[in-house]
């Protein structure tokens, strides 16, 4: 997947219209990918939509998860969660140079 993005890539994860996480360049990036897949013992992403714009695409995501651990907001480990978000992605000479994750 490394290969399709930007070295400068930036990351920006939404939560309910506030900015939660941003990352820059593609070190940052994996590093916070590899530790995000510590949070859920099992996980589902189902695209249900695409949008194709000019250098764009935005997706419909249908997600499921199960917590591995405590979250700060109250969740607890074992916890199911389900929730409809999407993922927007700007491309810039075949490579992603911004994702942004909106739930």
């Amino acid at each position: 997947m490394l290969n399709k993005l930007h070295p400068a890539i930036v990351f920006k994860n939404l939560t309910q219209g506030e900015v939660d996480l941003v990352t820059n360049g593609l070190k940052v990036f994996k590093s916070q990918a590899e530790k995000a897949t510590t949070f859920f013992t099992e996980r589902k992403q189902v695209i249900t939509d695409f949008k194709f714009r000019h250098q764009q695409v935005e997706i419909a995501i249908d997600y499921q998860a199960v917590l591995a651990l405590d979250l700060p907001n109250g969740l607890k480990k074992g916890e199911g969660i389900t929730f409809k978000g999407k993922s927007i992605f700007n491309f810039e000479n075949d490579l992603i140079v911004l994702i942004e994750d909106y739930s």
